[in-house]
C-alpha cells in the first residue's frame, strides 16, 4: 500500500496507508487527517478538501483538469500545486506521496 503524508498547517505530519484506488481524500477522512472535510463527499463541488501537492510530487500527481480547476477557483490560498484530493487516485507510484492542508482548511 502506497503511504501518504499529509502535513497541517503548522507542521504536523500524518503518514497513512492509502489504497490504490483511492483518493488522497478518501484516505484522510478514513484516517481522520485534520483539515480535509470533504462536505460533498468526493463530488468535486466544494474544495474543503484542498491540499497542496508537494513539488517533488506534481509531476506524479499531474494537473487539474477543468472542472476541479473551476472549484479551485473557490478555494482560499491556491497556488501552483494545488489539487482537490477528491480528485487525486493514488497509484502504485505516488508511494511516499506528500501533501499539506492550507490553513484556512483549520
Amino acid at each position: 500500500m502506497p503511504k501518504i503524508t499529509y502535513i497541517d498547517y503548522q507542521g504536523v505530519a500524518r503518514s497513512v496507508d492509502g489504497a490504490v484506488g483511492d483518493s488522497v481524500m478518501e484516505t484522510a477522512t478514513s484516517n481522520d487527517i485534520p483539515g480535509i472535510d470533504a462536505d460533498c463527499g468526493g463530488a468535486c463541488a466544494c474544495a474543503t478538501c484542498h491540499v497542496y501537492v508537494n513539488e517533488d510530487w506534481s509531476a506524479v500527481v499531474g494537473k487539474p483538469e477543468d472542472l476541479e480547476a473551476e472549484m479551485l477557483d473557490v478555494a482560499d490560498e491556491v497556488t501552483e500545486f494545488s489539487r482537490l484530493s477528491c480528485q487525486v487516485k493514488i497509484t502504485e507510484d505516488m508511494d511516499g506521496l506528500v501533501v499539506t492542508t492550507p490553513e484556512s482548511q483549520f
